[in-house]
């Protein structure tokens, strides 16, 4: 849609110039003709009537464009006294009444030049041509013939000397921010005294509309259009990564420190018009946070082989006589690797009993194992030395996993 600035004749001037010859020396006044809406439109309106040859001397009103001038005249037609003017009409200007239409005394002749102006008609951009004197008469006549029709203000809102005003002496409701205000214009009005009516102040960026309220009225509507930004943010995944560990033994693992998700950054350039945003651009994209990484230790420290112990004594014969006492044949070791699996299986106590009566002694023997390794009577009742000795036949012959839980803690197994 064309600015309000673009509201001026695109043919050449019809109308002289200069002002009509005056008979009186009064200036000439001003005045606004109210003429049917259909006279506003797109086509002239000419009306018809026939000429009477009448030359006597006559006082007629001659309106050009909304100015008024009072004529003394011999002209005994309309289109005598156009040509006693130099008024040349072109194919829309508006002529009333007709060129053969007789003069009389007292009359008033109205001429309007066309001028062609683009509008938005139903949402679409037309060229048409109007000799309607204000942009309210314009938009009011054409909503009046059932289409909805608008104009662009111009960006500058100045009164140029080729801009339509918006009224003359009328009602103008200002639309803006989500409220109407109704303001009251005197004489020639622009869109600008519209807004300072009505206390909007407009950015160069906000579109100014001019069109017709649902009851005709004249309406200034304010779009604001906003150029700002938006940003979107994302997660960015951490990673995992392994570091070798020589303080932990091989197979060993040991989380050092969790990580945590980075996030990424987007900047967008938006523009909004009326709140709403119709335009976009990727302004900026990065990483705002970086991720920390997940640690985890990787043991890479050799297992311990066990200390060796002296070979086992064979085992004694069964024997029916009364079982050796826990004090006599030798003490727990107190070091290497059978003292400490006696401390984590029974705190180096030859004589511990576990909690369900099913293990004795230091290495927690069962009745049973305890028995298959040559032991008779209750472990814990035999010497240190004596379990201690069976503790390494059973190893020698089976392995640490007699021992799993305190095998494995202290890294046999």
């Amino acid at each position: 849609m064309s600015a309000p600035n673009s509201l001026q004749p695109t043919t050449s001037p019809h109308a002289a110039d200069s002002a009509p010859s005056v008979e009186t020396a009064a200036p000439a006044k001003k005045r606004r003709r109210l003429l049917p809406l259909m006279a506003l439109g797109l086509a002239p309106v000419l009306v018809a009537g026939g000429a009477v040859a009448a030359h006597a001397h006559k006082s007629v009103d001659l309106e050009i464009n909304g100015q008024t001038h009072t004529l003394s005249t011999f002209a005994g037609s309309v289109e005598g006294l156009l040509a006693e003017q130099n008024i040349t009409l072109g194919e829309h200007d508006l002529l009333a009444p007709g060129p053969d239409s007789a003069l009389s005394d007292g009359a008033d002749v109205v001429v309007r030049t066309a001028r062609q102006v683009t509008v938005d008609v139903n949402g679409e951009p037309q060229v048409v041509w109007t000799t309607a004197l204000t942009q309210g008469d314009l938009v009011s006549s054409m909503f009046e013939s059932g289409r909805e029709v608008t104009l662009a203000a111009s960006r500058s809102l100045d009164r140029t000397s080729l801009s339509l005003p918006l009224v003359v002496d009328g009602s103008v409701d200002v639309v803006a921010d989500g409220e109407t205000k109704r303001v009251e214009l005197e004489g020639e009005a622009y869109v600008a005294d519209a807004l300072e009516a009505a206390g909007v102040e407009v950015s160069r960026t906000d579109r100014v509309e001019i069109g017709s309220a649902d009851d005709g009225t004249v309406e200034v509507t304010v779009t604001r259009v906003v150029a700002g930004e938006r940003t979107e943010t994302e997660p960015v995944d951490f990673r995992t990564v392994e570091r070798e560990d020589d303080s932990l033994y091989v197979g060993q693992k040991k989380v050092v420190e969790e990580g945590s998700a980075g996030e990424r950054t987007r900047t967008f350039a938006t523009i909004t018009v009326g709140g709403k945003e119709v335009t976009s651009a990727l302004r900026s994209d990065e990483v705002t946070t970086e991720p920390v990484d997940r640690v985890i230790a990787i043991g890479t420290k050799e297992r311990p082989a066990p200390e060796p112990e002296p070979a086992p004594a064979p085992a004694p014969a069964p024997t029916t006589s009364a079982p050796s006492s826990s004090t006599s044949g030798g003490a727990a070791p107190t070091s290497g690797v059978w003292a400490q699996l006696a401390q984590c299986e029974s705190g180096g106590d030859p004589t511990a009993v576990s909690a369900n009566g099913l293990y004795y002694g230091l290495y927690q023997f069962s009745i049973g194992t305890w028995q298959a390794m040559g032991g008779s009577g209750l472990p814990s009742q035999a010497s240190p030395a004596e379990q201690t000795q069976r503790a390494q036949a059973l190893q020698a012959q089976s392995g640490w996993g007699q021992w799993p839980a305190c095998a494995s803690k202290l890294g046999l197994i």
